[in-house]
């Protein structure tokens, strides 16, 4: 089943994608329920309310309004050129191999396929991210990887917009990326359930072919299967000691040639340039679909004052 929410006359509407038209759902169905269902429940539950409408007539949404975003980095190769592109000589470091590490962004930043996407203010390093996320249905707690299969709803294409400059100034004074990963994230077409793409499933990876284009050109592309973590071991991670509810968001992180940073670490000949007003950057993913969106003009940085001297210091105790 693929779960997509559009816009119908100024209204939210959710609705089920069949080839090319979308069949409208009874608007008493929420999306939460249906995340929370299992297949069985959920073809019960998506009751068709109106005749189909071409997709071609309707403005796609972004498939949900999801409480938190984790992205995590499993993906090794984007990794190593990642780290390339600050010290050429820079390896991994041991900690990446013990655990599938994340960082939370901004839930208020997502918007769908087809929306323009803003540089961010100050930004002369702008970049996207190709990558996969799983959708929680069910709520869970301290999962184990073999329990967290339950608990996915379904997928949906994910690009990490990242303001490569901002990012790298933040991350110096020891914090995460913050505005650099903070004015916007895709999510869409819609989201495909978990039982839909089983039949690619190969012991616990899915395996999909990834792609990306930049006006039109195909820039880079991966496969899904290599990641070094499943999304069922992402989803235990995230739950451990505490909870994943309805309608999270867990990214994959970046697949290998899936960002121009990582091509600007394996020196790319001829070096591509940062993102720019008028570019276009199209995701695809086997089995999902395609998400399109073109960079406009962002706002201009808003002043802040630069750090007050401090005026007392504390001394070393002493008697």
């Amino acid at each position: 089943m693929r779960i997509a929410r559009y816009e119908d006359g100024g209204a939210e509407r959710l609705g089920i994608v069949a080839g090319d038209v979308v069949e409208p759902l009874d608007p008493a169905v929420s999306l939460d329920a249906l995340l929370a269902a299992d297949p069985a429940q959920r073809a019960t539950l998506a009751v068709r309310s109106e005749a189909p409408r071409p997709l071609a007539e309707i403005t796609l949404l972004a498939p949900l309004r999801p409480p938190s975003v984790r992205d995590f980095m499993t993906f090794e190769e984007h990794l190593e050129g990642a780290l390339k592109a600050a010290n050429p000589d820079a390896t991994i470091a041991p900690e990446w191999y013990e655990a599938p590490r994340f960082y939370f962004t901004n839930p208020h930043a997502i918007v769908a396929t087809g929306a323009p996407v803003p540089v961010p203010p100050g930004a002369r390093l702008f970049d996207f991210e190709l990558e996969v996320a799983a959708v929680i249905g069910r709520p869970g707690r301290d999962l184990t990887p073999e329990q967290a299969r339950a608990h996915i709803a379904g997928y949906t294409i994910f690009n990490d917009w990242s303001a490569r400059d901002l990012q790298g100034n933040e991350m110096r004074v020891g914090l995460g990326p913050a505005k650099g990963k903070d004015t916007a994230t895709t999510l869409g077409p819609w989201i495909v359930t978990a039982d839909e793409l089983e039949p690619h499933r190969r012991d616990d990876r899915l395996h999909l072919e990834l792609a990306v284009d930049l006006n039109g050109e195909r820039i880079g592309d991966d496969t899904l299967a290599n990641m070094a973590w499943s999304f069922e071991a992402m989803v235990a991670y995230a739950s451990r000691g505490t909870w994943v509810q309805t309608g999270d968001v867990l990214g994959s992180g970046t697949c290998g040639t899936g960002c121009l940073l990582e091509l600007w670490g394996r020196q790319r000949q001829p070096p591509l340039p940062p993102l720019s007003p008028g570019d276009e950057v199209t995701l695809h993913v086997e089995g999902i679909g395609s998400v399109t969106n073109r960079i406009v003009d962002g706002a201009e940085p808003v002043a802040i004052p630069a750090a007050r001297p401090v005026e007392r210091r504390l001394r070393p105790w002493s008697a």
